[in-house]
């Protein structure tokens, strides 16, 4: 974390002290770890910072915004997640879960879970990478599914089997082919035989979901990989 802007680390800190004093546990998650491991973090285009906590997301995000003197806080209740807009950085909150699909259900079943939780569900190993912002392993990298070593390899895996996590969410497929896409990388083989054998699940997904991917997808360098 060394190489982060000073605002970033101020966020951080912040982030973790306030978490601290409601007795709550923080993390940061997502892309944002993955591009500073990929080395494609940059200061005015690194501004997405999602945290995940142990309670409440929401609570968290209006104790952030308290502290910050901020009033650009959106409270998305309904999903459990809060938006804080910051000097140009989005920093996005929301409580450790699990989540799953019915089989002909777009709408996912959210409980509340562990960080082990959470980071069982998300889509990829690369994506499932967490920093603690706690105060006894502040700066600590959570790496349970070994998502920097697929970092070096080049690889995009799922952080459980395959199966497990596209029928918790199909349009998880969409992403993985997005992220080989987007990053140049090869999909590991159990990940792309479980895309090809479940593909027809994305029937269930909104077409504006799936729409979203592919843009992202056209957007990419070399978008006839995708």
């Amino acid at each position: 974390m060394k190489e982060l802007p000073d605002l970033h680390k101020e966020i951080l800190r912040l982030v973790g002290e306030t978490a601290a004093s409601t007795g709550q546990d923080v993390y940061v998650i997502g892309g944002y770890v993955r591009d500073y491991y990929l080395g494609r973090f940059h200061p005015e285009k690194s501004t997405d910072i999602d945290f995940v906590t142990t309670g409440s997301g929401v609570e968290l995000a209006r104790a952030v915004a308290k502290r910050l003197q901020s009033d650009n806080l959106a409270v998305y209740r309904q999903f459990g997640t809060a938006h804080i807009r910051h000097e140009g950085l989005d920093l996005e909150f929301v409580g450790a879960r699990k989540e799953s699909y019915r089989r002909d259900s777009r709408k996912p079943i959210v409980e509340d879970g562990t960080l082990e939780d959470d980071q069982e569900r998300r889509d990829l190993t690369i994506n499932a990478l967490s920093w603690s912002l706690n105060p006894d392993s502040y700066g600590v990298l959570n790496d349970p599914f070994n998502g920097t070593q697929d970092l070096e390899q080049r690889l995009i895996r799922t952080p459980v089997e395959p199966e497990r996590t596209f029928s918790d969410d199909p349009l998880r497929m969409m992403r993985a082919i997005r992220f080989a896409t987007e990053l140049q990388f090869d999909i590991e083989p159990a990940t792309w035989k479980a895309i090809c054998s479940m593909s027809h699940r994305l029937e269930i997904i909104s077409r504006e979901r799936i729409v979203e991917e592919l843009n992202k997808i056209i957007m990419a360098p070399i978008p006839s990989v995708g």
